[in-house]
């Protein structure tokens, strides 16, 4: 006769209850498919562009409006040194050199403008910095007053083909 006490016999049970090696390898490897597919359709590169880009947008109409309010505040003059070259552009910062090579939206010329005597605190807190590639010396944003009187500022460098400027 085959004899098992009854302590042996519930321990087999409970010993039995729990999931195998094959089983777990199976969830985590349905959940690492799911994870992928969702990073996929997210696209977290082109959503980090978009902010940065609505980012430029607001600086470009920060300084635009500065600048537009100086020129109410001074019958119309625009802060020195921006030119009316039709041809070039000029990136704000304080570098003295360096900042025709950077700006790939417009033609510049070598030294940037630095409008933070003439704008802050006054007109703006500070001078706005692109969010991926700008300093202090060199914001990668611009501006230009044509032959009309018009300003316009954009981004030296948007994402994703983008084309950001405001002329007023």
């Amino acid at each position: 006769m085959n004899f098992v006490p009854k302590k042996l016999k519930s321990y087999q049970l409970q010993a039995n209850k729990g999931f195998t090696l094959i089983e777990i390898l199976l969830v985590v490897a349905a959940i690492a498919i799911l994870a992928g597919i969702v990073i996929l359709a997210v696209n977290p590169g082109k959503q980090l562009g978009d902010t940065r880009n609505a980012q430029r947008r607001m600086d470009v109409r920060t300084m635009l409006e500065a600048v537009h309010q100086y020129a109410v505040d001074h019958n119309g003059g625009v802060p020195g040194g921006i030119d009316s070259v039709i041809a070039s552009a000029q990136m704000f910062g304080t570098s003295g050199g360096g900042c025709d090579s950077i700006c790939t939206a417009s033609t510049t010329v070598a030294a940037c403008l630095d409008l933070a005597p003439s704008l802050v605190p006054t007109y703006i807190v500070g001078i706005p910095r692109d969010p991926s590639t700008g300093s202090s010396t060199s914001t990668d944003y611009f501006i230009n007053k044509d032959g009309a009187g018009r300003i316009t500022v954009g981004a030296c460098d948007p994402e994703q083909n983008a084309a950001i400027s405001v002329t007023r």
